[in-house]
């Protein structure tokens, strides 16, 4: 516990230097600043300078006090994987990070290229976290959660392994795509095979454990 609550304390101070960032630098920045980019880097939603570089880093830094709570009401708590229970509580920090230096940077003139990075570090993602799901026992809120895998531990297990195994490659494939001209296509398949081939998986082992009479 005592762990839990110094991460808790540094994820959240890492969660607002973007602000102490944003601070420093505000009067040099452009009263309307981007905020948001699509899959090809052009900017397709701005903010004011204010809720760019100071509010968004604020709530996100309010979000990360939330995901322990949330994790913590977990009755299966102590069966999540410990890497991944310390994974989850960066990821805000990071997007944080990530997403406020690129905001800044592009206010400041640079040429941020958010369509190779945004990949790379959703990629990175994948790997790890694939990693990891093998080893992940059942949770109502780290996982595969679905009907079939929470009723069978046999199911989950099986699940998790194959997730592990297409999370990995789908991360490559997507570090991968950030220097393709169809990396923006080679995403959405990448996120709808890590969503759809474990579902589909789970649910016919539910179907053959149901023939087998189990």
């Amino acid at each position: 516990m005592r762990d839990n609550k110094r991460t808790i304390i540094i994820t959240t101070i890492v969660c607002l230097i973007p602000v102490i960032m944003g601070i420093i630098l505000y009067d040099k920045l452009p009263a309307q600043i981007a905020t948001h980019w699509d899959s090809q880097g052009n900017v397709n939603g701005v903010s004011s300078k204010f809720v760019g570089a100071i509010g968004f880093p604020a709530i996100l830094a309010a979000l990360n006090l939330l995901v322990p709570f949330f994790m913590r009401t977990d009755p299966k708590y102590e069966n999540m994987n410990p890497v991944l229970r310390g994974l989850s509580l960066w990821i805000i920090p990071v997007v944080s990070i990530f997403a406020s230096s690129t905001t800044l940077a592009a206010a400041l003139g640079y040429n941020v290229r958010v369509e190779v990075f945004a990949p790379m570090l959703c990629g990175l993602l994948f790997v790890v976290v694939g990693n990891y799901l093998p080893k992940t026992r059942q949770s109502y809120t780290m996982g595969i959660k679905l009907p079939w895998t929470l009723n069978s531990e046999d199911n989950w297990n099986k699940t998790h392994r194959l997730a592990g195994f297409v999370w990995v490659i789908g991360g490559v494939i997507t570090i991968v795509s950030a220097f393709l001209p169809v990396g923006r296509w080679l995403f959405m398949a990448v996120l709808a095979g890590i969503i759809l081939i474990p579902v589909a998986y789970s649910y016919l082992y539910y179907r053959k454990e149901i023939s087998a009479g189990r």
